[in-house]
């Protein structure tokens, strides 16, 4: 079976059978994965990198514990959040506090429809950087839910399993980090197709 055509699941499934071209299989599907949520989880290249090579390892350490191939991507996940906690903790790179959930969200903001502007490229290119930043300013608890749903696209069950969570509370947090995102991007995104 090719590998852009196996499945998570597949690929977990030859794992577990002690497959060994499935390693490097699982290493190049998952590698860029977790770093870029470790990279945009802890901020900072350096640890996204140590907690990317930490994870895996602890995948492959773990990977009698995996219940159900159908999952792995979850679980992964899991791991994930849980070696990036970690080296947050030990990190000379965390932030000395973190915002609380407590205080009250903004109103809701619309986001400009930057047309056709003729240097979209550009503009795209731009508009992702920004968005990366504005994620990894958001509190984790917002960020790591945002990171899960948004752009691992995971379920909400799952996302509430690996952040050992309520759905309710993903949804909550869900919905305060995209607001939070609105609100960091709208002025941007105003600025951006005023200057286009």
């Amino acid at each position: 079976m090719a590998a852009a055509k196996e499945s998570d699941a597949d690929l977990a499934r030859a794992l577990l059978a002690g497959n060994p071209a499935a390693f490097d299989r699982f290493v190049e599907v998952f590698q860029a994965k977790v770093f870029q949520y470790s990279f945009l989880m802890c901020g900072q290249r350096e640890d996204a990198e140590e907690v990317a090579q930490e994870a895996l390892m602890k995948v492959f350490e773990s990977l009698d514990q995996l219940r159900d191939p159908n999952h792995v991507k979850a679980w992964v996940f899991r791991i994930a959040k849980n070696a990036c906690l970690m080296k947050r903790r030990k990190s000379i790179f965390a932030p000395p506090h973190e915002l609380s959930l407590d205080e009250p969200a903004a109103g809701t903001f619309q986001v400009p429809d930057p047309g056709d502007l003729p240097d979209r490229q550009l503009f795209d290119s731009e508009a992702s950087d920004r968005l990366r930043l504005a994620i990894t300013e958001l509190p984790e608890t917002l960020r790591s839910v945002v990171l899960l749903r948004d752009l691992e696209e995971l379920s909400t069950e799952e996302a509430a399993g690996i952040l050992g969570v309520t759905t309710d509370v993903v949804k909550t947090r869900l919905h305060r980090g995209r607001l939070a995102l609105r609100e960091k991007l709208t002025p941007v995104l105003r600025r951006s197709s005023v200057e286009l």
